[in-house]
């Protein structure tokens, strides 16, 4: 028999990395700026004006600033 949390764990999707420039750095939390222009907020050590890569309201580390494109399919 299968473990039902597990079963319903599986069901639920892993959060998405995304990157975003931070505007502002505050006690406690960043502010980042999405590629389409939303703004999120997300813990961790960042650089105002530096592109990160964060998942889940935390930043995982530095992102290369590079040029983004976003294609809509």
């Amino acid at each position: 028999m299968a473990n039902i949390y597990k079963v319903f764990k599986a069901l639920i999707p892993d959060p998405p990395l995304l990157v975003g420039k931070v505007i502002a750095v505050r006690p406690g939390h960043n502010i980042i700026e999405l590629p389409g222009g939303a703004q999120v907020t997300a813990r961790g050590p960042a650089t105002v004006n530096k592109m990160v890569f964060f998942k889940d309201g935390v930043i995982e580390g530095d992102a290369p600033d590079l040029t983004v494109v976003s294609i809509e399919v």
